[in-house]
């Protein structure tokens, strides 16, 4: 399959080369060209470059602004994708965004399916991502042999583009409301002298099992924070997105309200680039465990 990739971050380049890798025709595109020429695959000059022969276009970028200039700006791919070529948004983008995406692509009689992924770049290189994707089921069905060389299993969430966004802004939602507790609950023990790390193995042992509590909880007690697998930036742009979406419908989000804050807090306190684990050192900072083991 004749596939144009833009966007080659700690993200995209793994899930390009995977698609490399599966046999498709690659043609990739970002806006430093060093990250791309390593790939081994055909580099274009601009993203237009990228998708004008394609069958279908993946976009993998940081956040909305970035996917309206490549969508919509100067040599964007709305202008160069072929009738009836798919565009694919696997980024986690606001719901606003995406339905702007699905009926810009529908009058131009292209077409739109949203696909944000689950899983950390770890899980983009081992080929285990979670796939949530929707769309017209039709145009969801040509992209699964993509899908499926990028991760372990894809959800079909339904045929507006927007509920994928959704989905996916919730889930990140969740982790970041995981994160946030698991901050709480460790400053807590900690100021009564109890172990961190046997009280983490604790609890991932028994109730608390589930892959986000082992993965998050370890990166907390040991204060991985940087190389960042997802940047606390970014995790404050998926809260406000949750906060929007939310609002849109009058839904009530008080502890989406809690996160943002505490992720203001770090990012004024210079932590913007550590990873979004780092939420829980805002929280054990207001508890008094600076540099408290």
């Amino acid at each position: 399959m004749k596939v144009g990739f833009i966007g080659l971050g700690r993200m995209g380049a793994p899930m390009a080369r995977n698609l490399s890798k599966a046999g498709h025709e690659l043609t990739v595109y970002n806006r430093t060209r060093s990250k791309a020429e390593h790939l081994g695959v055909q580099v274009a000059n601009t993203a237009a470059d990228a998708a004008r022969s394609a069958e279908i276009v993946i976009t993998m970028l940081a956040d909305d602004h970035a996917l309206e200039n490549v969508v919509f700006g100067h040599e964007g791919i709305a202008s160069a994708m072929q009738p009836g070529a798919i565009h694919v948004s696997m980024s986690t983008i606001s719901v606003a965004l995406s339905q702007r995406l699905a009926k810009e692509h529908r009058e131009r009689k292209q077409a739109y399916v949203a696909a944000p992924v689950f899983g950390r770049p770890q899980a983009a290189e081992a080929v285990k991502l979670f796939v949530v994707a929707a769309g017209d089921p039709t145009m969801v069905k040509k992209c699964e042999p993509l899908f499926s060389a990028l991760g372990q299993r894809t959800f079909f969430m339904g045929d507006q583009p927007e509920e994928a966004n959704v989905v996916k802004l919730s889930g990140n939602f969740l982790i970041a409301s995981v994160i946030e507790c698991l901050g709480e609950a460790l400053s807590l023990v900690r100021k009564y002298n109890v172990d961190p790390e046997k009280y983490v193995e604790m609890l991932t042992s028994t109730l608390f099992s589930a892959p986000v509590y082992k993965t998050y909880a370890d990166l907390i007690v040991k204060e991985q924070f940087e190389p960042a697998g997802f940047r606390l930036q970014l995790g404050l742009k998926d809260v406000r997105l949750a906060m929007a979406a939310a609002e849109a419908q009058a839904v009530p989000m008080p502890v989406a309200s809690v996160i943002r804050d505490h992720a203001l807090e770090g990012i004024a306190n210079g932590m913007s680039d550590k990873d979004w684990s780092s939420l829980a050192q805002v929280v054990a900072s207001n508890a008094g465990l600076n540099g408290r083991k």
